[in-house]
């Protein structure tokens, strides 16, 4: 029983993950210059009716980059394929990938950078000619059949572009976009749209307090929304300021939106390491943490706030990161203000 209602919930926020997702343009709110100019690149495309070039996305995790590639799937109105770098593990995998694309198909590869390097050089002509280049057999015998495939759009989406080589980025002609942050009233209006979709009550403080402690991240706030519902539901109360608070206080989430790994970081700088400069390595051995998690993850976050500063010889914690702890920063800082 118990492994059927874990299949059931996980069915249940898969769903609500596509149902939020918005299906229309005028719904995908902010990254409006990202917007403009991808609008200019489809509509040209459909009037030449060809496939848009190939385009890649690049910026934090859960900032929209595949709700953008499903929408220019449905402007253009073709079929998408979804995969992902670490999926492709063989080049065969990216031939047959390939070789079942139909004309005027868009390919999503998520997290592009985990594309193995020998797997990238057989794409380098896939994106640029519209062929396929196998070898057969090894050795002497060995011999080259290329396959020609219908014109396609790859997107690729990306949250390390410095990890994608550099013929690989000089090959996405449509452009490389860089999605940025969100303002807080672009997460309030994405809170309040997801908060109709899902049939929720939502007072207004309650939707500007979710807003400010969701890392500037649409999918962020999105999670919240939905903790905070189940809260309100479980103790049958209304999605008031009170209850939101309750409800990520009960997460470990403070009013900046600081998770308990994003504090387990900044005090382990300070009470270890006298406040910095850490390395990379070191602090993340010192937490027990994976260093793409503590890079990828939580540093922006922290650096965006201003709570931490990434130094060539490491990372320091900054006055405002003692202030918002609670903590008195050591004299030496407060001199060099």
């Amino acid at each position: 029983m118990k492994k059927t209602d874990e299949k059931e919930g996980e069915k249940e926020n898969l769903f609500l993950d596509t149902t939020l997702r918005p299906s229309r343009w005028e719904d995908y709110i902010g990254q409006s210059n990202i917007k403009r100019n991808l609008q200019i690149l489809l509509t040209a495309a459909k009037e030449r009716s060809h496939p848009p070039e190939h385009i890649l996305f690049y910026g934090p995790p859960g900032l929209g980059k595949t709700t953008l590639a499903h929408l220019i799937s449905k402007e253009m109105n073709a079929q998408m394929k979804v995969t992902s770098g670490p999926a492709i593990e063989k080049i065969g995998d990216l031939a047959s990938i390939l070789t079942n694309l139909s004309a005027g198909d868009i390919l999503f590869i998520d997290e592009i950078h985990r594309l193995n390097k020998t797997i990238e050089e057989v794409l380098y002509p896939a994106m640029e000619s519209g062929s396929l280049d196998i070898i057969i057999g090894k050795g002497p015998s060995a011999r080259t059949i290329q396959l020609e495939l219908p014109p396609f759009t790859l997107i690729g989406a990306t949250t390390r572009i410095a990890m994608i080589s550099s013929p690989l980025r000089s090959r996405f002609s449509g452009g490389i976009f860089k999605l940025e942050f969100y303002t807080n009233d672009e997460i309030k209006k994405i809170i309040t749209r997801s908060s109709k979709i899902l049939g929720i009550e939502l007072e207004n403080s309650a939707s500007e307090e979710i807003a400010k402690r969701s890392r500037y991240t649409p999918r962020t706030a999105n999670y919240f929304l939905k903790r905070c519902r189940d809260f309100a539901q479980v103790n049958k109360t209304d999605l008031t300021k009170e209850s939101v608070n309750e409800a990520l206080k009960l997460l470990g989430i403070d009013t900046v939106g600081l998770s308990p790994s994003d504090r387990d970081i900044l005090h382990a700088i300070i009470n270890k390491f006298s406040g910095g400069p850490v390395g990379l390595n070191t602090l993340a051995a010192a937490l027990s943490e994976e260093q793409a998690t503590i890079e990828e993850f939580n540093e922006p976050y922290l650096i965006q706030l201003g709570f931490l500063d990434r130094t060539p010889r490491g990372r320091t914690v900054t006055v405002s990161g003692y202030e918002h702890l609670g903590l008195t920063p050591p004299a030496k800082m407060n001199t060099l203000l």
